[in-house]
């Protein structure tokens, strides 16, 4: 699993960045190394870039990049997934995500 598979609110333990040259060197310097644990902020609206925090740091990371770093999941990402998923703006006990209800 990559970190670009990753909903927001996950978090993850690095396995291993798969790009080498500057780009790998580049995410090594940010944190991105065997071990280290991190959490997803916020996913790439629009196909934009991540938001992750790790090693302290909030970081922002191309999905090109994201789709470079594998990770494991600690705990269970299909809560964060439902998560991520209403606050995109689907319906949530019959109203709008932000509780105002009617057409959104």
């Amino acid at each position: 699993m990559v970190i670009a598979e990753a909903p927001a609110g996950a978090s993850f333990r690095v396995v291993r960045v798969m790009t080498g040259k500057e780009v790998g060197k580049r995410l090594a310097d940010m944190g991105f190394t065997e071990g280290a644990e991190g959490a997803v902020v916020r996913g790439g609206f629009l196909r934009g870039p991540f938001q992750i925090r790790i090693r302290g740091y909030d970081l922002l990371i191309r999905r090109s990049e994201a789709a470079e770093i594998e990770v494991e999941p600690i705990g269970d990402w299909s809560a964060a997934r439902d998560a991520a998923r209403n606050r995109r703006g689907h319906w949530v006990n019959g109203h709008g995500c932000d509780g105002r209800g009617g057409d959104e």
